[in-house]
């Protein structure tokens, strides 16, 4: 019974929630969000992703302002952004949702910015993904924080994904298993006016957007590559 009345919850956060319509200025609001979201938290070397972590990122995924709904069963829900490195740098942005369901009491609702740092090409398919469950079809951790920290090589080896969360200021890794990624068809055919795939978008063949920009500057400052 539990069960049920946690999916109906979710149901019906996530299907009010697709069938909100997003407009241009939505969309560069939420890029917006997310440039700030990874300048605040990278910014700060002792609660930043660590640098051998931002060095081997294959795509950063932002989702500024997840919201918990304030159910008996916890609902989330949020939508976000996507870029990924390509051998011209980070591509233009997608759009994503992600969802997910918890038990428990809920007291309230609250807003938590998400960040999920691919690290490996797993991790970059995993997202190329019209949808999939973080823990079940994507492998995911926890990510540790720091800027000179050290992951423990469990955690690269068998993470695709490492997710973190950032509420109240406090910046630290979170298990979002359970939690679905979902492709934002309708957002990124709004963005780009055509239907461009996730494909052709993070593989760099689509041009990023002016409005972009900034995001993906802010993007490729923190998370480059070691010079060879």
């Amino acid at each position: 019974m539990k069960k049920v009345l946690a999916t109906l919850c979710l149901t019906g956060v996530m299907t009010l929630s697709a069938h909100a319509a997003s407009d241009r200025a939505t969309l560069d609001s939420r890029i917006s969000a997310a440039t700030s979201t990874i300048k605040q938290i990278m910014s700060v070397p002792d609660s930043a992703i660590p640098d051998k972590i931002a060095q081997q990122a294959t795509c950063i995924a932002v989702v500024p302002g997840l919201k918990k709904g304030a159910f008996i069963f916890g609902a989330e829900y949020g939508r976000g952004v996507v870029t990924c490195r390509t051998g011209k740098g980070w591509s233009a942005p997608v759009f994503i949702t992600l969802g997910g369901g918890s038990f428990g009491l809920q007291l309230g609702g609250q807003s938590t910015d998400v960040v999920l740092v691919a690290v490996n090409d797993k991790g970059f398919q995993d997202l190329l993904k019209s949808k999939f469950k973080i823990g079940g079809d994507a492998a995911a951790a926890a990510g540790p924080v720091g800027r000179n920290s050290t992951a423990s090589t469990d955690i690269l080896l068998n993470a695709e994904l490492l997710s973190y969360s950032r509420s109240k200021g406090l910046f630290a890794g979170i298990d979002l298993t359970g939690t679905s990624v979902t492709q934002s068809m309708d957002d990124t055919k709004l963005f780009y006016g055509e239907g461009h795939s996730f494909e052709d978008i993070l593989k760099g063949n689509v041009p990023v957007p002016d409005d972009a920009k900034a995001f993906v500057r802010t993007v490729a400052r923190y998370f480059h590559s070691v010079q060879k």
